[in-house]
């Protein structure tokens, strides 16, 4: 890398003693920053330490003498050194009158971009986020420069401080061939975005600091016209943006959806829930944790999405050494994609599914069965943020210790994770408990061994059919959602032949957390069938019963694999049951 900041004539506009202090100071080439406050000590910052310059307390004339060495202040309260990237910002009292200045060094350094360089040649929008500090505006510089010097696109930059291409009206050597436009007012940031579009014929448009809804308008405008955006945002994650309701746009947006009766019973989740509002403004999202190290979202939409469902988001860490080397590792959420324990693959192989060892149908690694959760309302709070904190906090009530499996008698994992869909769940957990069955549900198709779906689901959803094609996942189709039927599904997955005659645990599924009048009538329907259907085989009708508790009784016939229909009129309408 090659590094140029001009230090001298920062220095320059520093008085005299404090200027030889920090010229004579062993660390000056990593300098950060100068802090003059009016009644303090002078200090010195650097990377991982600060240190005092002078024993005297900084006086109005010091300031007073600096600023007239600078440029002039704009809205920002920014100012800065001609032909220079240094930035000097100032701190004023009720009145107006600056009484603390801050002297942030500017540096030029090419070849900081090379972790990203594949991701800048895409073409696509590319969003930087990180704390104050870290070489966001450092890393737009360099980017600027080599779309417009090595890619040969029109780039103009969108310079609100002069702290990207420098102050004055010459832009710095550092932006290469890039144009640059400055803003009066920070306020006017985004008309000059749009006036940038259409006055000058951009291929790319690079801002920096997005803080306003109006920015991030204009940036959505700017996308949608087809421009490659290159921008930072005020955030250190994806995460920060999407709790931040001014700029949630830059990800898609944020919105609260009723979901269905079939949809969220598919899901396995509450009615209401939280979803990406449109596509992002920015495709690939880039967080600048240290110098050295990056977190890079390939596909923010991805990203977002898996973040609103609970699940860990699997993004790229890049890393580079002293020599230059860029390392690059994908992590990868080992506990049925929820979070829990990470664990690191090279990129140059494909990324693998975890396994293992086991020789089930598909050694999918450990997964755990995800916990209902109880739906609170919290007081004081919007129910969207209720829903938005619940999202990211969703992983934490999963028990890791379900998570061990073993092989079963005929070579499958135990227990198997089944994906429910279209089948009630409250059932599916009902006949799992009752028969202490090696099952566990799971609401993500990922980490499934098998789907167990309606079978009228099944036929009219062809994108069901196609995910679990590709993912290898077998389907097995149930005719109802009733508890017999979803009894022998669970068996055929489990490889258990089904019994001559029901058990009692069995039976015990008809009767679980019944009323007075349901338990006597499942009681009649049982002895009917046990005392003269079977043994006789003789016809029986039973007594009249309410449709739903009729509703029951077939459903208990039907597990002896027998055959009833309902007939005469309500409020005598009542079963009849046939021999096999």
């Amino acid at each position: 890398m090659t590094i140029t900041d001009d230090l001298q004539k920062l220095l320059d506009i520093l008085p005299q003693d404090l200027r030889q202090a920090v010229e004579n100071h062993p660390k000056r080439d990593s300098l950060v920053e100068v802090v003059l406050d009016l009644g303090r000590r002078p200090e010195a910052r650097f990377p991982n330490q600060a240190e005092y310059l002078s024993e005297v307390p900084v006086t109005q004339e010091q300031i007073d003498d600096c600023i007239q060495r600078v440029g002039i202040f704009g809205g920002d309260n920014r100012a800065g050194i001609e032909q220079t990237l240094h930035r000097i910002s100032a701190i004023r009292n009720r009145t107006g009158k600056v009484i603390g200045l801050t002297c942030r060094v500017g540096r030029a350094v090419f070849g900081t971009i090379g972790m990203i360089r594949d991701l800048v040649e895409t073409g696509k929008s590319i969003l930087m986020l990180g704390r104050p500090g870290v070489g966001k505006t450092t890393a737009l510089r360099e980017i600027a420069r080599v779309l417009a010097d090595d890619l040969h696109k029109r780039v103009v930059i969108i310079d609100t401080s002069n702290e990207i291409a420098g102050d004055g009206d010459v832009a710095h050597p550092a932006i290469g061939r890039a144009r640059r436009m400055q803003v009066a007012h920070p306020n006017q940031q985004h008309q000059v975005m749009i006036e940038a579009v259409e006055n000058h014929m951009p291929e790319v448009i690079v801002i920096d600091e997005i803080g306003t809804e109006l920015e991030a308008l204009a940036a959505r405008t700017i996308a949608e016209r087809g421009v490659q955006l290159v921008g930072t945002a005020h955030g250190n994650q994806i995460e920060n943006l999407i709790k931040n309701p001014t700029l949630a746009d830059l990800v898609g947006g944020i919105q609260a959806v009723t979901l269905g009766d079939d949809e969220a019973r598919r899901r396995g989740s509450q009615k209401t829930v939280l979803e990406r509002k449109a596509p992002p403004t920015f495709e690939i999202a880039v967080e600048m944790l240290e110098r050295q190290r990056w977190t890079v979202h390939e596909s923010v939409a991805d990203s977002v999405d898996s973040l609103l469902r609970g699940r860990q988001a699997t993004p790229q860490t890049r890393t580079v050494d002293d020599h230059g080397k860029v390392a690059v590792t994908r992590q990868l959420a080992v506990v049925n994609g929820r979070g829990g324990h990470l664990g690191t693959v090279e990129e140059s192989f494909p990324p693998a599914r975890p396994s293992n060892g086991s020789n089930g149908w598909r050694s999918s690694g450990q997964m755990v069965a995800l916990p209902q959760l109880p739906v609170e309302r919290v007081t004081g709070r919007s129910e969207f943020d209720r829903l938005l904190d619940e999202s990211f906090n969703y992983s934490e009530s999963i028990d890791l210790d379900a998570a061990t499996r073993v092989p079963g008698p005929n070579g499958e994992d135990l227990p198997l994770h089944v994906y429910p869909y279209g089948v009630s769940r409250h059932q599916l957990e009902q006949v799992i408990s009752v028969l202490t069955l090696p099952v566990v549900l799971t609401k993500d198709i990922d980490s499934a061994d098998a789907i167990l779906a309606l079978r009228s689901h099944v036929k009219n959803h062809a994108k069901l059919r196609q995910m679990a094609k590709a993912r290898h996942v077998p389907i097995h189709m149930i005719k109802s959602s009733t508890i017999p039927q979803i009894t022998r599904g669970l068996r055929r997955l489990l490889n258990i032949d089904d019994p001559d005659m029901a058990d009692d645990r069995e039976l015990q599924l008809f009767l679980h957390n019944g009323s007075d009048d349901e338990m006597d009538a499942l009681e009649e329907a049982r002895l009917a069938v046990e005392q003269i259907v079977i043994p006789k085989g003789q016809p029986v009708e039973l007594l009249p019963r309410s449709p739903q508790v009729r509703k029951m009784q077939h459903e208990l016939v039907e597990h002896y694999r027998l055959k009833s229909h309902s007939f005469g009129e309500e409020p005598n309408r009542r079963l009849r049951i046939y021999p096999a």
